[in-house]
């Protein structure tokens, strides 16, 4: 089980990915609103490098950049599930909604982490 301290870091990973994965939708709804082609991962990946490095977002670089990228992997993933019709239209995430966000992190094999409605991480 994780300690205090690593539950805070789990946490802000899991926000983390969030942000990644919501600024990645916005910018994918503005860029078909403006008549242009799906942004795919490794375009989307360069942004990522740009996001982490920027002033406004200088947090992003204390998370791993693994889970990040899964956040945008995952986000394809939905577009994908969405235009082969399998799926809505990928939705922004919320804090604590439908209790809980899940993003995977790196510790010597992929864990998913799910940060609970009540703040609690579990992992499987």
């Amino acid at each position: 089980m994780p300690d205090g301290e690593q539950e805070r870091d789990m946490r802000r990973f899991a926000g983390s990915c969030r942000f990644v994965y919501n600024k990645a939708l916005a910018m994918q709804k503005e860029n078909h609103e403006a008549g242009n082609r799906f942004i795919g991962y490794v375009a989307m990946a360069k942004h990522l490098t740009g996001w982490r490095n920027g002033a406004e977002t200088p947090w992003l670089k204390d998370a791993p950049c693994h889970p990040l990228q899964h956040a945008l992997k995952d986000l394809e993933k939905a577009y994908k599930n969405f235009f082969e019709k399998r799926a809505d239209f990928p939705k922004f995430k919320h804090k604590g909604r439908l209790g809980a966000f899940a993003c995977r992190c790196p510790i010597s094999k992929y864990y998913r982490i799910r940060i609970q409605r009540n703040g609690a991480c579990d992992h499987s």
